[in-house]
């Protein structure tokens, strides 16, 4: 009683739409309903769970965060201005700064201005500034000629920064 009949000339009635069918051209779908092969539909990828690892907790080659290096900031425009008539003192707007009295500043690309030449200006050794507030700081500079006082200038693309810049 094993032996099953062929079923070569059998119908079979479709669990999808009742409607009768050759046996042979029957398929099973993975929901277990009997259909059709016009029918017949496969199994949604979205509906098969895939496995998830879990997230991995460390890096094997990890390396600790670098301090950065200090780079020059970009001073508003004509953001130097010289003090009193005849005095070398130099007053710099640099808004939020954080710079502290003390600190040595070198300034970049600074044009001349108010019988301040701009070798003297952007010389290396930098300046030893005083704060003023957060946005100003003053610096003495160097100079043989006396300044007319109260003049903006430097021009547009004048940089702050530190003595020495590393890359």
């Amino acid at each position: 009683m094993s032996n099953f009949a062929s079923g070569k000339k059998a119908k079979a009635i479709s669990d999808r739409s009742g409607m009768a069918f050759p046996y042979r051209e029957m398929l099973k779908e993975w929901n277990g309903s009997f259909v059709h092969q016009s029918e017949f539909e496969t199994k949604h990828p979205q509906i098969e769970m895939k496995v998830h690892k879990p997230d991995r907790q460390s890096l094997q080659n990890a390396r600790s965060d670098r301090e950065e290096t200090a780079a020059p900031i970009l001073l508003p425009l004509n953001g130097l201005k010289t003090s009193n008539s005849g005095t070398s003192v130099i007053t710099v707007t640099e808004p939020s700064h954080g710079r502290s009295s003390s600190d040595t500043v070198r300034f970049y690309d600074a044009a001349s201005f108010d019988g301040i030449t701009a070798i003297n200006i952007n010389r290396s050794a930098g300046y030893t500034i005083t704060k003023v507030d957060d946005n100003t700081y003053t610096f003495t500079v160097a100079t043989d000629t006396a300044t007319t006082g109260n003049l903006r200038g430097g021009g547009g693309r004048v940089y702050a920064g530190p003595t020495t810049i590393t890359a």
